[in-house]
């Protein structure tokens, strides 16, 4: 492989490290989505919650002169759960009550199948720092966009299922806000899809300079 491809396969490798960082921190932590219920005027305080993948926070905070329920960062009393369907030794009524255990189960699922295909192509990539191993580079760039389709996936399904939470007549919650869990799923999903195609790209052998030059008869890399 030129020196010039190198550059720019460690420079892509960069990117792909960071988009995997982005989604570890999305696929452990539980601000995705913050909902806020229906405000009364006698009340004084108001219980908002912030969710995950695989937990739901509630926190109850004092409701300030326009009677608006939040921000989630105010000081509160906090209580956090599993989703019952996880653990069932927690008690997780709230989300058991306002939304699908499907929806949280499939979310949950794509997630590791997606840092699943995140560590097959990180051996791919280790194995490829070998002697004449640049070809495990290839396999490793299809993982890695593999990983980023999944992010996308479970995405889409945790939107699904805060809509439908809200739509429903049956929740509590009637405001919601998509938080920095969120965004580090969607920055990670556009950070290994285009850096796997990136890496795809130039990982492949290099094309004939000539149109009677064939493949084979061209010059080898090194």
């Amino acid at each position: 492989m030129s020196q010039t491809k190198t550059l720019k396969v460690r420079v892509t490798l960069f990117c792909i490290l960071a988009g995997i960082v982005l989604a570890m921190t999305a696929v452990v932590t539980d601000h995705w989505a913050v909902l806020s219920p229906h405000m009364e005027h006698h009340n004084t305080t108001c219980e908002a919650a912030h969710f995950g993948l695989w937990r739901i926070c509630t926190k109850r905070i004092p409701m300030d002169d326009s009677k608006t329920c939040g921000p989630i960062t105010l000081p509160g009393e906090k209580n956090c759960s599993y989703f019952r369907h996880f653990n069932p030794g927690e008690s997780s009524e709230i989300f058991e009550f306002t939304t699908q255990k499907e929806y949280s189960i499939s979310a949950a699922a794509i997630a590791i199948f997606s840092l699943g295909f995140v560590i097959l192509g990180s051996l791919c990539v280790l194995l490829s720092f070998g002697k004449k191993r640049d070809y495990l580079l290839r396999p490793a760039s299809m993982f890695y966009t593999f990983a980023g389709l999944c992010i996308l996936v479970s995405v889409e399904v945790m939107r699904q299922s805060v809509k439908r939470m809200i739509d429903s007549e049956d929740t509590v919650w009637i405001e919601y806000y998509y938080s920095w869990s969120f965004a580090c799923a969607c920055a990670a999903f556009v950070l290994l899809f285009l850096s796997g195609l990136a890496l795809l790209l130039f990982s492949l052998p290099r094309m004939p300079r000539n149109p009677w030059e064939s493949c084979m008869d061209a010059e080898p890399e090194h």
